[in-house]
């Protein structure tokens, strides 16, 4: 069994983490394999997995954090106590990356809104309680806004996502051979605006009312999304015919993932805020 990790090793794992997110966000190329090897000697004897799973659990303190995070390295949430501190020490170090963090939720997305393989655009959901909650001490985080939440609500980003998701409704229902109910497909949100707690009103293909909420990311399947009470509640008044459509890697090839239920069953969910009474 390994030795548990140096400060020093730390220190220079977060800072090598960090050279990588900020390329990513600039659109930068770099290699994570020769990241690897260029910090493999100065460690103790680490195998390049476990630097490659020490990266997936600064994955999981930045969303924790509510920060982006770098796609290839999918979270882990079992990490160290030292991982979190040294992370928001770098943080608070080098707080110029809010910067950065800014421009990936805000940006303007430029990819083509057509050009979709539907056949092979569904996959499988992330697995299940992996996630674990952050311990209270992150109330020293020295970034304020949450910009995975921010970036959510990027505009152009949720109408791309819809749009993609109107599309392969339409789509499958016409593989399915109901041509007929593929010209019922509606878009809510946009025609009658954010607050039917539902973004498409889509049909199954016995005709009956199909409700999508469609939720996307630059980002993987494991980044985490936003609900609003008034999603939720209608998730549950509505859970037999409710549906979760994740997009995510919209900049690149776009996916897709479906849950089907109400928001309680089918993610862990934390409250974000508290409204206080008098």
């Amino acid at each position: 069994m390994s030795e548990n990790w140096s400060k020093i090793e730390v220190e220079l794992i977060v800072a090598d983490y960090f050279s990588m997110l900020s390329a990513e966000l600039l659109g930068k190329k770099y290699s994570k394999a020769e990241h690897r090897r260029n910090i493999l000697p100065l460690l103790n004897n680490r195998s390049e997995g476990s630097i490659e799973f020490k990266h997936q659990n600064i994955s999981a303190v930045l969303i924790n954090l509510g920060q982006p995070y770098i796609k290839g390295y999918l979270p882990r949430f079992n990490y160290q106590n030292l991982l979190e501190d040294i992370v928001l020490d770098h943080l608070i170090g080098n707080i110029n990356i809010e910067q950065q963090f800014s421009q990936f939720a805000n940006r303007e997305i430029l990819i083509p809104s057509s050009n979709y393989d539907f056949e092979k655009i569904l996959v499988k959901p992330p697995k299940s309680g992996l996630f674990k909650e952050p311990d209270p001490h992150y109330l020293r985080n020295p970034i304020k806004i949450n910009y995975l939440e921010q970036e959510q609500k990027n505009q152009q980003l949720g109408q791309l996502g819809e749009e993609i998701v109107i599309q392969y409704e339409k789509w499958n229902l016409i593989q399915l051979g109901k041509e007929k109910l593929s010209e019922r497909v509606e878009w809510i949100s946009k025609d009658q605006g954010d607050g039917a707690g539902f973004d498409i009103l889509s049909r199954n293909p016995n005709g009956s009312d199909k409700y999508i909420e469609v939720k996307s990311t630059k980002l993987s399947k494991e980044s985490p999304f936003f609900f609003s009470r008034n999603e939720l509640q209608f998730s549950i008044d509505h859970s037999n015919d409710y549906h979760l459509y994740r997009v995510f890697n919209l900049e690149e090839k776009a996916k897709i993932f479906i849950k089907k239920g109400d928001f309680n069953s089918i993610c862990h969910s934390v409250p974000m805020t508290f409204k206080g009474y008098f």
